[in-house]
């Protein structure tokens, strides 16, 4: 039985294209209608497949049990987003006679980002079509013909470009870059790590991955004048703030910790190889120790000279990246040092109480986990207002501390692999898995993509509260009143309800004014249009009823693009 072309999570992705493109010009929302519509047929093909055929090509991916495949909202996303934050800079750019460079090269990471969701559409296609025994259909047939139309929307976009300061050949460079980058990133990802994702979900990490990674390139070879190559390549912008290259660069040696860390296990390996054997014997508890130290070494090695070498080079820093931050935090800033004592108090409790809670308290894990989206309204919501550039500081490094706790996890790093794998297990649900547990990453970058999007140029006060509103307010407040008084369902087969999303809803209109007020007050000239900030909230609280994605990924960044216009 072939699966309904109209859905609930599909007509509100459709909205929310619908609503971003017609406030686009016409060269840039023709690629993305264009892209929306090949997702769609790609993600009917793959739920026809599925549910047509054990042996559907796809089965060799196991993605998160649960959830759909997701594919129109995970290929859709990042393409709009990106879309939104460039119409919202092209009012003040476009008129800045020093902001074409910095518009065009935004122009090239939304292509970028599209290219790299139609090369995941494209490979979809491919392994659908390597099944011997369902044919092609006919959704599988319009997707790919769709993923052939969609360079003519990008010549049509090229013609129509009246300044193009970047070559032609270091635009397809970069772009096959992205495409190339994704296609094997997103197959690691669905093999490695199975399990823990649905396509969509996979789509939009290893997009945003690709982009953010693709933009650290880019500045490294921007800022080589002595490379004859680089004067051909991409120039990025110099308005990086010292906060954004302090971040880019920790979680540049963060990304490359694992391919360093695996890299040495393999040469002890390979040297202890003729003496393994001749004994034939192997300790567990010394190869432990082994690992160990090979782990916190190349840790220490990218954090004390990988990052300070790279941010040296794109920033000019003459100061270690940890003593800047310690100088930003220690000098003439009381508030700071203030916020930092909230923060820890806030923190210490909150972990304290809920984790003992977990352990004792028959208290219902979704329930549980609502509490912690609060928390993250209580610390993130002064800072927003009082120290906003501190708070992007911060957002950084406790995304660092994740990645390396959830590192040390992982490979069971002696002597905090055990512990922290005991204490995160605390707060998993059905959306995490053994290998991965991404709840807490999906929350904290849920509330600080939105934030450091807003960086500079904001004409939309309330873009920075995106996560907060939708996570800590709506989403909480949803499942609560869901949970609690919840009676009337969105669909027989899902859990939420109506009087929850409503609830949601509400709950989020009502701080969105009280928000504005207090802007208001504190001299921020306002620009907000009422009825766009209801269809924004609207859209995104119905998508969190409807989605059976990861909604902390989903949500504040629909809210975020959709606040944008």
């Amino acid at each position: 039985m072939a699966p309904a072309v109209v859905s609930g999570e599909r007509f509100i992705v459709f909205l929310f294209v619908a609503r971003v493109a017609l406030a686009a010009p016409a060269r840039l929302a023709a690629p993305l209608a264009v892209l929306a519509s090949a997702a769609l047929a790609v993600e009917l093909a793959v739920d026809g497949s599925a549910s047509a055929a054990s042996s559907s090509p796809l089965r060799r991916f196991r993605t998160r049990p649960g959830a759909s495949s997701g594919i129109l909202l995970g290929a859709t996303t990042l393409p709009s987003v990106m879309l939104s934050r460039l119409i919202q800079l092209s009012r003040v750019l476009l008129a800045d006679p020093n902001g074409h460079e910095e518009y065009a090269y935004l122009e090239m990471q939304y292509w970028a980002v599209s290219i790299s969701c139609l090369s995941v559409l494209a490979f979809f296609v491919w392994h659908l079509r390597q099944s011997p025994s369902n044919g092609i259909s006919k959704a599988s047939k319009y997707g790919l013909l769709l993923i052939i139309l969609y360079p003519l929307a990008y010549l049509f976009y090229f013609l129509l470009t009246p300044d193009r300061s970047l070559s032609a050949t270091s635009n397809l460079v970069y772009l096959l870059y992205h495409g190339v980058a994704a296609v094997i990133l997103i197959q690691h990802i669905l093999e490695k790590f199975p399990s823990c994702s649905s396509f969509g979900e996979a789509i939009l990490v290893s997009g945003g991955l690709v982009l953010y990674c693709g933009d650290m390139l880019a500045q490294t070879l921007s800022k080589m004048e002595f490379s004859v190559s680089s004067k051909a390549f991409i120039h990025t912008p110099g308005t990086r703030s010292e906060i954004a290259t302090v971040i880019q660069g920790v979680l540049l040696g963060l990304f490359l910790l694992p391919l360093s860390y695996k890299s040495s296990l393999q040469i002890l390996a390979y040297c202890k190889k003729p003496e393994k054997q001749r004994t034939q014997t192997v300790v567990d508890r010394t190869q432990k120790r082994i690992d160990c130290f090979v782990f916190y070494v190349s840790l220490l090695v990218a954090l004390l000279l990988l990052v300070p070498s790279w941010t040296r080079l794109v920033h000019g820093f003459d100061v270690h990246p940890f003593v800047w931050v310690f100088n930003y935090i220690f000098t003439d800033s009381r508030e700071r040092l203030a916020l930092c004592a909230y923060w820890i108090f806030v923190i210490y409790v909150s972990i304290r109480r809920f984790y003992n809670i977990s352990k004792q308290s028959k208290t219902e894990r979704i329930l549980l986990r609502k509490y912690y989206h609060l928390v993250a309204v209580l610390i993130f919501s002064p800072a927003v207002i009082f120290q906003s550039d501190f708070l992007d500081l911060a957002f950084g490094a406790a995304f660092a501390v994740f990645l390396i706790l959830e590192m040390i996890r992982v490979w069971e790093i002696y002597p905090l692999g055990h512990i922290v794998h005991q204490f995160m297990n605390a707060f998993t649900d059905h959306r995490d898995s053994e290998i991965l547990i991404v709840s807490h990453f999906s929350l904290l970058l849920g509330c600080a993509l939105p934030k450091w999007m807003s960086s500079g140029f904001n004409d939309r006060p309330l873009t920075p509260f995106a996560g907060i509103l939708s996570l800590g307010i709506g989403d909480t407040m949803a499942s609560m009143i869901g949970y609690k008084y919840g009676v009337l369902r969105w669909s027989k087969t899902g859990k939420k309800t109506i009087e929850g999303t409503a609830a949601g809803i509400t709950s989020v209109l009502a701080a969105c004014s009280i928000l504005v007020s207090l802007l208001a007050s504190s001299g921020y000239i306002l620009s907000q249009h009422w009825l766009s900030l209801l269809v924004a909230v609207t859209l995104s609280g119905l998508l969190e009823a409807y989605t059976a994605q990861l909604d902390n990924a989903f949500i504040p960044l629909v809210f975020y693009s959709l606040l944008c216009l």
